[in-house]
């Protein structure tokens, strides 16, 4: 049996990434977690609050499924190209829904200062995890960018078309590391 603060987590994952952040309500987390208004203000003092949590929590599930999806690839080359196939993974898995940092991002304020530390510090992550395969920073930047806009662009269009464009790129970027 999960505990209350565990069903509050995994209701609000679920529709923060498919339904967005403003979209979704305290009393539709509360209604759907089957939790009293108390008990989730004991676990969250504010809706902003359990984003970061679910912000930090989807990014240590992200970056442990792109670390398995890649685990079997020891040369950085394979690793960086495998890391684009992941996203065509993830976009069958969860239906093009995107990034949902970038998604998040567009719905806050400048003052939901937390929130935005929480997608910077996952952002700077990811950036930092093709720094660590490709030595050239400025190259690593670039695949990073290639990478980011991909995930933009395949829930625009509901295609992977672009990452596959991205990884053939980045193949003829990276063809010397």
């Amino acid at each position: 049996m999960i505990s209350a603060r565990e069903r509050i987590i995994d209701i609000t994952a679920n529709l923060f990434h498919y339904q967005g952040y403003n979209k979704t309500g305290i009393n539709q987390i509360i209604e759907e977690a089957k939790v009293a208004k108390a008990t989730f203000y004991y676990h969250f003092k504010s809706k902003d609050d359990l984003c970061v949590e679910f912000l930090n929590n989807r990014h240590n599930y992200w970056v442990s499924e792109l670390h398995k999806f890649t685990s079997e690839y020891n040369n950085p080359k394979d690793k960086i190209l495998n890391s684009f196939n992941f996203l065509i993974f993830m976009n069958k898995r969860e239906n093009y829904r995107g990034c949902s940092f970038l998604n998040i991002i567009s719905e806050i304020s400048e003052e939901q200062e937390e929130i935005r530390r929480a997608i910077q510090n996952s952002k700077t992550d990811l950036r930092n995890y093709f720094r660590e395969h490709i030595k050239d920073e400025l190259l690593a930047d670039h695949i990073y960018l290639l990478f980011e806009s991909s995930i933009i662009e395949s829930q625009i269009f509901k295609s992977n078309e672009l990452i596959e464009k991205s990884r053939s790129i980045t193949e003829r970027l990276i063809t010397n590391i």
